[in-house]
Formats: structure tokens, sequence, C-alpha cells
């Protein structure tokens, strides 16, 4: 099967939510307004061709989960409160609904379904070293060949960035670690 061209490459948004964006968070990182016009950037360049994730608490305590939310409990709310809602800046990012998951990783049959086997993604969004690198890794595995903009990206502190960035460039050629200008030069 021949490699999708670029234009059928998809731009990923993970989770550009008030519980990763916001100061007050336990998980805001501090480095996401800084990524946010880059973010916009990609997104006005793949016009439709953008999907926006969204975590979402699982209701399923008898997992690793229910150690999870034990562990943090301000996070343990219904999703529909308003720690899990897009920031306002993220709202118009796709014309698609987001991709609401209950996941680190939103690398799954949804997304798959909507990039293809093979197919090819850019990743940005939060955070660099839980959801992004979760959702390289498994996309990669899948088979997906994925880009990461880095500089679209936020991490919960500029060493676990600089860390799963390093992780994710061990895996080239499926996952490559880039930045917007050199996305955006390549479509």
């Amino acid at each position: 099967m021949k490699a999708p061209a670029a234009g059928d490459t998809w731009l990923v948004v993970i989770d550009p939510q008030a519980i990763f964006a916001s100061p007050e968070s336990a998980w805001g990182s501090p480095f996401f307004a800084e990524a946010m016009p880059s973010i916009r950037a990609l997104a006005e360049a793949f016009g439709d061709r953008v999907l926006v994730t969204r975590w979402v608490p699982t209701a399923d305590r008898s997992t690793s989960w229910g150690d999870y939310f034990a562990a943090w409990p301000f996070a343990d709310q219904p999703p529909g409160d308003p720690l899990f809602a897009l920031v306002p800046e993220a709202i118009d990012l796709s014309p698609h609904p987001s991709l609401d998951l209950p996941t680190f990783g939103k690398w799954g049959p949804e997304l798959e379904a909507v990039v293809s086997r093979g197919g090819r993604l850019v990743l940005a969004g939060v955070s660099t070293d839980c959801c992004v690198i979760s959702t390289a890794l498994a996309a990669a595995d899948a088979g997906a060949h994925v880009t990461i903009a880095a500089d679209a990206c936020a991490g919960s502190t500029a060493e676990n960035h600089a860390t799963a960035l390093h992780v994710m460039g061990l895996y080239p050629p499926q996952i490559t670690v880039s930045d917007t200008a050199t996305v955006l030069g390549n479509r």
C-alpha cells in the first residue's frame, strides 16, 4: 500500500483542556500558552483535517484508574465538569466533534478510522510527557507515520518535555520530532 500524500495528513491536537492549561490546576502545563500559537497556526493550515481530543475520566474504578483517582482526587469529577472543557482558544480548531476518551493515549479504533492504517498524523497538544507520547507510541506501533510538532506541545516541566521528545526521537522513521515551521513548510 502506498503511503498517503502530505495532503492526507491529519493534525491531532491532544487534550487542550482547562485541566491541562490552567496555571491553577495541579496538571496545568506552564508552557501551554506558549504552544497555543503554534497549535493555531497548524490548525489553520490543516483546515478540515484537524481532530481535537479530550481526556475524560473513566467510570471504572476497579482498574488501576481507581488508584490513579485516589492519588489525584481533584480530577475525579464527572466528564461534564468545567475542568474537562476545551480552552476557549481550542474550541474552533476543528470542524469535527472532539474525540473524547478515558485514556492517556488517543490512538485507537476511533482515530485509526479517520487517519487510516498506515496514515500520517502530526501531533500537538498537552502534555508531551503523558498523552502525546502515549498517542505517538501506540500510533507508530499500529503503523502510522507520526510527526511531533515539538513547539506545539507542552510538557509538565521543561525537563519532562525534553525527555519525552528524546524518547519519541528514538523511533525513526515511524516517529519524527519536528517543529511547526518545518511541518508547515512540508505541506
